[in-house]
């Protein structure tokens, strides 16, 4: 009876110990992230370094920089889109790390060197840090949609301010619970 106790807890150890190193399959998620996450940045890169061509050859074409073409900004639009979801990847890169394989924290930094937002101890956290930078994203978005279309009837400006109600709204609901947080540490402030 004793050796079959034994070997249920050796076996029940060795699986455990499976299970646990089974946490290093999240690599695969990191390190395609970060791929993903450097490959929009260049992207990104590559579009301001469009804009800007775009911006000087029209300068140098026309002479003015008023004339500058309109949809200059819709093409920096789309680079603020790309380095917003480029960073989307590398906090789930980051956190999805920190979370399951070890903590990031070289030796050489200090607490206060490290940025808020990757202070991630639960999934919670790393949902609340993609959502905002999701959000972000969303925005963006659009504000190149609204900077496309043609308002041709007063419904059309309605509709247009509709939406960027509701994306303020979405805003306050998204910094409001950190805002109530930080009432509830700190009592006598407001």
């Amino acid at each position: 009876m004793g050796d079959k106790r034994e070997m249920m807890k050796r076996m029940e150890a060795a699986f455990e110990s499976f299970l646990f190193n089974c946490r290093f399959l999240v690599l695969i998620a990191v390190l395609g992230a970060l791929v993903a996450s450097l490959i929009l940045f260049l992207k990104g890169a590559h579009e301001v370094y469009e804009g800007a061509g775009y911006f000087l050859s029209s300068i140098f074409h026309s002479g003015k920089a008023a004339h500058a073409p309109a949809n200059l900004s819709v093409m920096l639009i789309a680079a603020v889109d790309s380095f917003l979801f480029a960073t989307v990847l590398l906090i789930f890169s980051m956190g999805s790390y920190e979370l399951f394989i070890s903590e990031i924290d070289p030796s050489s930094r200090r607490a206060d060197t490290r940025p808020n937002w990757l202070y991630i101890h639960s999934l919670d956290d790393l949902k609340n840090s993609l959502g905002k930078v999701i959000l972000m994203i969303l925005i963006v978005r659009l504000f190149e949609a609204a900077t496309q279309v043609e308002y041709h009837k007063p419904m059309d400006l309605l509709f247009l301010g509709l939406a960027v109600a509701l994306v303020s709204l979405a805003l306050f609901l998204a910094h409001a619970p950190k805002s109530h947080a930080a009432s509830k540490r700190e009592p006598g402030k407001q």
